[in-house]
């Protein structure tokens, strides 16, 4: 059974296209297509439906798509291991919304540019699930909020960036007092349920702050873009940009509060650990 094969199937189910899959693997639809058939005939059934414009996998497709999943990447992971200590093979990191546009792209362009031979998949998440999948052995490496704990001894944590809880409100908006807009305006919270939410919690708590709460989510863009709005106020870290254009904000750092720090966990032990090293290098500068 051809590896290659395996991971046609796999893009196309998660392509949900023929079409699609085949522009991402660089192939016409018709050689896909054939190696969907040749797959089919080694499986012994058919892997793939059509479901209107779409295609789904069968029940024979679901049934192998976690261990196809776990072949491919174990092929991969052996052609790193042979690499030796040439960077070589899929990296495989995540990274929270804010990291993906304002902190990734420039450390990705760096390492590309040392190792051309490192393929990327990248997992946008929150810290607390990034962090799971790294402790898990799904991810490489994750660029996350500092986890209130200490992480396991199998993981390493190189710290990149160091945010200000910041108080942002309407442009136009008279203040007085920050704190008495707290609890006079409409408060759009960052959500407790991540670390970065919980320094605004604790900011909250730490001056006894009894807030009108009206909203409460974890995407920072759309919190500012609603303070842009005028539908409150809001306590969030000063991340690193770019921040949504035409945002006419004003921002006061809040010098008593805590700092969200922001930094790369990594696994110690992955059979990608070369590439994970270059990746912590180009993160460094």
């Amino acid at each position: 059974m051809d590896i290659r094969f395996l991971d046609s199937f796999i893009v196309v189910v998660d392509s949900g296209s023929i079409a699609a899959a085949a522009r991402r693997l660089g192939l016409t639809p018709a050689a896909l297509a054939q190696r969907l058939r040749t797959l089919d005939e080694d499986i012994g059934h058919p892997l793939i439906t059509r479901v209107g414009r779409t295609v789904q996998p069968t029940e024979a497709g679901l049934a192998i798509l976690k261990h196809a999943r776990m072949l491919v990447d174990s092929a991969r992971d052996l052609r790193a291991i042979a690499a030796n200590d040439e960077p070589k093979g899929r990296l495989r990191l995540g990274a929270t919304a804010t990291a993906l546009t304002g902190l990734l792209p420039s450390i990705v362009a760096r390492l590309s540019a040392k190792h051309p031979l490192i393929e990327y998949f990248v997992r946008p998440g929150s810290s607390l699930d990034l962090y799971q999948e790294v402790i898990a052995g799904n991810l490489d490496a994750a660029i996350i909020v500092r986890p209130p704990f200490q992480p396991p001894k199998s993981t390493g944590w190189q710290p990149l960036r160091e945010e200000d809880l910041l108080f942002i409100a309407p442009e136009a908006m008279e203040l007085k007092s920050i704190h008495a807009a707290l609890q006079d305006r409409p408060l759009i919270r960052y959500d407790r349920n991540q670390w970065g939410g919980q320094l605004v919690d604790r900011y909250l708590r730490r001056h006894q702050l009894r807030v009108r709460e009206w909203l409460e989510l974890d995407a920072l863009d759309a919190i500012a873009a609603l303070v842009d709005r005028g539908l409150g106020v809001a306590i969030v870290p000063d991340w690193a940009p770019p921040w949504p254009d035409g945002l006419r904000l004003q921002k006061h750092v809040l010098h008593d509060g805590d700092v969200r720090h922001i930094g790369v966990l990594w696994n110690k032990s992955g059979a990608q650990i070369t590439c994970t090293r270059a990746f912590i290098e180009s993160c460094i500068g």
